[in-house]
């Protein structure tokens, strides 16, 4: 997918794969009547590496990377993820606010040219269940990303076996790539 075109995106949905050994997601459009669409890129989470990582490729094929996250420190309970385009250059950041994430996660988004965006889990009472009753930790949890008080952004978990998302894009600035790894990394980081 060119990068105009998935600048033009509005909303996509994120879908965890089942697999054993490693964690993979797919990113696909939207289709007219709401249902999943065309590929739009394809993520793989790199197992037992120093620093977390996360590449995403145009398709499952992994011949085209299109960007990827890396944490800047090896173990930082809010460590800092950048986020680069398949040649290396800066998209954008996004790192946990650890002391806010005690009770209800929170998450600072980085785009040059915008404004700090900040996304927090919509329900406090869901947050609290899902820290401290165990058996409701699979509760789905959404996160609301605003910048100076207008929504930029949303995450919206789905009900099911397998982890799922739709994203909705509010602001047309915000850098498609950049929500995508946030996506991404909410799922696969939300846990540490």
């Amino acid at each position: 997918m060119q990068l105009d075109s998935l600048q033009t995106q509005h909303q996509f949905h994120v879908r965890q794969r089942i697999r054993m050994m490693v964690n993979q997601y797919e990113v696909r459009a939207v289709a007219p009547d709401g249902t999943e669409g065309e590929l739009l890129a394809f993520a793989q989470q790199k197992r037992l590496a120093f620093k977390e990582q996360v590449t995403i490729y145009a398709d499952d094929s992994k011949q085209h990377p299109l960007l990827g996250f890396k944490a800047r420190q090896r173990l930082d309970l809010g460590a800092t993820y950048d986020v680069t385009d398949h040649a290396g250059t800066p998209i954008g950041l996004f790192r946990k606010d650890f002391a806010q994430s005690l009770l209800r996660s929170t998450w600072h988004v980085e785009q040059a040219g915008l404004p700090q965006i900040t996304g927090q889990e919509r329900s406090m009472p869901v947050a609290l269940l899902r820290r401290f009753v165990d058996s409701l930790s699979w509760l789905p949890y959404h996160f609301d990303f605003v910048a100076g008080g207008q929504p930029v952004f949303s995450v919206i978990k789905k009900w099911g076996l397998r982890d799922r998302y739709v994203v909705e894009v509010q602001n047309p600035q915000i850098d498609r790539r950049l929500v995508i790894a946030m996506a991404i990394g909410l799922d696969a980081l939300q846990g540490r």
